[in-house]
């Protein structure tokens, strides 16, 4: 069983101007496949914020961080910028992969700026913040990360 967070970046949703939908749809997700979740964040779009929250639950060991927000074209979008500063290696594959199941649904897919990577024995992964575009995006990769998973816990190589 590997452990996950799960980060939403909206200032709304942290100032309880709404009640954040796609944050519990990401982690019932990813329960339902078999992680233990072992925290969930509501966080303002603020690079710094983004960037510690990310930076802490790495250095807890967390196997896969899932962000929800921030990664579309507004000005206060910079979720994936906080992101890249985070990982060390990057994993483009898992966001073109999500952008191109994505784009059979919408062609606003190619809007979405989400990106992917490594830091230490972490992968964190950037969705949509809609409920349905986080959903749909993660249920593209979900079957598919743990075997990326073992190979960053050391099971395969």
């Amino acid at each position: 069983m590997y452990t996950a967070s799960v980060i939403t970046v909206s200032d709304r949703a942290f100032q309880r101007v709404y009640i954040d939908q796609s944050g519990p749809a990401v982690c019932s997700m990813l329960d339902k496949a078999g992680y233990e979740i072992v925290s969930v964040h509501i966080i303002p779009d603020e690079k710094n914020k983004i960037i510690d929250t990310l930076r802490a639950e790495c250095e807890n060991g967390v196997d896969l961080i899932i962000t929800t927000g921030g990664t579309g074209f507004a000005e206060r979008d910079v979720t994936p910028e906080a992101t890249l500063e985070v990982i060390e290696r990057e994993a483009p594959g898992i966001a073109e992969y999500m952008r191109m199941r994505s784009a059979a649904i919408t062609p606003r897919a190619m809007l979405s700026r989400g990106v992917a990577g490594i830091c230490g024995r972490s992968l964190i992964i950037n969705l949509p913040g809609s409920p349905k575009g986080a959903g749909e995006n993660l249920g593209f990769i979900l079957p598919h990360l743990g075997h990326g998973l073992d190979m960053l816990s050391g099971i395969k190589e």
